[in-house]
């Protein structure tokens, strides 16, 4: 028969809270969405879970030879549904993973403290800590070095024609078409076009990857605006790769808006 020393399981407890808490601390301070509290709460609740399989099933363990480590098992997949709720889908990007990945460590740090192994609880949340602080800024250069693919900024210089008394709707339409993630709109404007009642919204926006295919997005967007007679995107400075990449794409670009005039 297995002893129940309250105690122990209330210093079991608070090991899993604490380490958990450590955890959370990085994750609060980044304003990430499980922060300090949920870390703790699931690492408790780990904790919870084991001491329940150790002591809760003890009698059944002795008489059927029932395997209290189960339900300790069970924590690795009941887990998962918590760190799916942080995972979401923003625009063509995934956020949340390396949350729901954080959340993942703070249950195994939690089961370690509820069986006692605090050195081991310990060592991992310096682990996890660790990996969540030091390894960040290694993960960007490694994302923005010249290894790192297409990885550098683009500046675009986005032109809208429209009339002048659909201004208004169409500032709206281009700074909808234009804010995505990982592009930064940086101006809007608007100027009087050489023709008589029309108007140039004109928009300045970079990102780190260059990604032309939201431009052609935005073209076919306001060219179906009755409003809209000419729309046009250049890239003002992209990657220097030694190459004239740039330059097709840019003609495609201007030969749509001829084409555009012509249909006019």
């Amino acid at each position: 028969m297995v002893i129940v020393n309250e105690w122990h399981m209330a210093a079991n407890i608070a090991a899993g809270l604490g380490f958990g808490a450590i955890i959370g601390l990085e994750r609060q301070w980044r304003a990430r969405m499980a922060g300090l509290r949920t870390n703790a709460l699931v690492a408790a609740g780990s904790a919870l879970f084991v001491l329940l399989s150790q002591y809760g099933f003890s009698a059944a363990t002795s008489t059927t030879g029932y395997d209290g480590s189960r339900v300790a098992a069970q924590i690795v997949s009941g887990i998962g549904f918590l760190g799916a709720g942080v995972i979401m889908r923003d625009g063509l990007s995934i956020r949340g993973l390396n949350t729901a990945a954080t959340l993942w460590c703070s249950a195994a740090v939690g089961a370690l403290a509820g069986t006692g192994l605090y050195v081991v609880a310990a060592l991992g949340t310096v682990g996890v800590v660790g990996a969540n602080t030091l390894l960040r800024p290694v993960a960007r250069g490694l994302d923005r070095g010249p290894h790192g693919g297409a990885e550098v900024a683009t500046d675009y210089h986005f032109e809208v024609v429209c009339t002048e008394p659909e201004e208004a709707h169409v500032r709206t339409l281009v700074v909808q078409s234009l804010v995505r993630p990982g592009f930064r709109l940086r101006s809007v404007h608007s100027a009087d076009a050489p023709v008589a009642g029309k108007v140039t919204v004109a928009a300045d926006l970079t990102t780190e990857r260059r990604d032309d295919s939201l431009l052609e997005e935005a073209v076919s967007r306001l060219s179906l605006e009755p409003a809209v007679s000419a729309v046009s995107w250049t890239v003002l400075q992209g990657p220097d790769d030694g190459s004239d990449d740039d330059y097709p794409t840019e003609r495609r670009a201007r030969r749509r808006v001829r084409d555009f005039f012509t249909g006019r």
